[in-house]
């Protein structure tokens, strides 16, 4: 018996081997003028990398040569994951009258005034090919509105006596992946995309992470239209199929990046650390895809009766007094793509001396050590 584990150990370590052979170990973005990197995608099949930095969506080859740039979204593009089924890249975009929205307008030299819009962004990267691109007079993006996330973006809410704004702490929209519903393993897949979550350390309804989850199968016939940054549309789903709630304590701004694993059936959540010192403020989580959601009250959230509550996975730290677990990560925010076989690439952002903004990929393979739970692959 003892021969035959060490033997399918050797044979488990070769096919990782293996597939890491197939990927660099580093990717470099290239610098530029713009916001800092919020999301990347790998297509394998294709060879390419996409960044998406805040305004501006950069491809390249796996060995880091610039295949295209693309301008003129003139708004907050997140989290970015490939739809196998259509071949498309899906990634959150935001247009919002605050501070970052205005910046964005600053940097770009515009002065349009928009009204609060939140869309999937429906990318079609084969169509990038050179630098300088238009993502509209190019026909690159078309969008998807969600009324649903403006509604509760814009909602006042009771809580303990005061009136809140946003509910849910919702501030838009950022983490997107597609995968399969919780609960289930296999089958149709579904894109979830989380809410950004104020970090109010004051008020109590903030604590949970939002996922909704979407049918995309006919969102192309349906809804999609071209992206008009001066004439936003509003042709979208009228509301998610599912609502999801995952209790990690508040976090700031929410799941900056949300990654679907199938070697685990993890679905990776990366986020800035929260401030709330009742929690243990993890910067990494990982919710347990296999495990059925729970119809439980939501605490702290006294105008949602009931809602469907996800697990996290029995993974990482464990906080004693909460029961959330997590990791302590540095890296993840700005960019994870899980490539299978354990391995993933994760974005390490920084800024040049010339305050340009970078980043490079590096290759991990994911451990679940509580203390170190990804190590770079050499």
């Amino acid at each position: 018996m003892k021969k035959l584990i060490i033997t399918f150990l050797a044979a488990v370590g070769m096919v990782f081997s293996a597939a890491a052979q197939s990927f660099p170990p580093e990717i470099y973005s290239g610098a530029w003028d713009s916001g800092h990197v919020q999301g990347i995608v790998i297509d394998k099949a294709e060879g390419a990398v996409y960044f998406s930095f805040t305004d501006m969506i950069v491809k390249t080859d796996l060995k880091g040569n610039v295949i295209g740039t693309v301008t003129g979204l003139l708004g907050h593009l997140g989290c970015l994951d490939l739809n196998e089924e259509d071949g498309l890249i899906y990634g959150s975009l935001e247009y919002k009258d605050d501070v970052i929205g205005q910046g964005i307008l600053k940097r770009n030299k515009s002065d349009l005034k928009y009204e609060n819009t939140f869309y999937i962004a429906i990318i079609d990267g084969k169509k990038i090919v050179r630098r300088d691109m238009d993502a509209l007079k190019d026909g690159i993006v078309t969008c998807v509105n969600l009324p649903s996330v403006l509604a509760d973006y814009e909602a006042k809410v009771q809580v303990e006596g005061k009136t809140l704004e946003h509910r849910l702490g919702c501030s838009g929209i950022d983490g997107v992946s597609f995968g399969p519903e919780f609960g289930k393993k296999g089958g149709k897949n579904y894109l979830m995309v989380c809410y950004g979550i104020y970090g109010d350390t004051e008020r109590p309804d903030n604590d949970y992470q939002v996922i909704l989850e979407f049918d995309t199968s006919k969102w192309l016939k349906k809804y999609a239209k071209p992206l008009e940054v001066g004439a936003l549309h509003k042709d979208g789903p009228a509301k998610p199929r599912k609502v999801f709630y995952a209790f990690t304590g508040n976090t700031n701004w929410g799941v900056q990046n949300l990654e679907y694993d199938p070697s685990t059936g993890y679905w990776f959540m990366a986020a800035y650390k929260g401030k709330k010192e009742q929690y243990p403020n993890y910067n990494l989580f990982a919710v347990d895809g296999s495990s059925k959601p729970l119809k439980q009250k939501l605490s702290g959230v006294p105008y949602v009766k009931k809602g469907l509550v996800v697990s996290l996975a029995d993974a990482g730290k464990k906080d004693e007094e909460t029961g959330i677990r997590g990791w302590d990560f540095k890296y993840g925010s700005t960019g994870m793509n899980s490539l299978g076989d354990g391995l993933f690439y994760i974005s390490e952002n920084s800024k040049t001396p010339e305050k340009l903004q970078q980043t490079t990929l590096r290759l991990y393979r994911f451990t679940s050590d509580p203390v170190q739970p990804f190590v770079p692959v050499k």
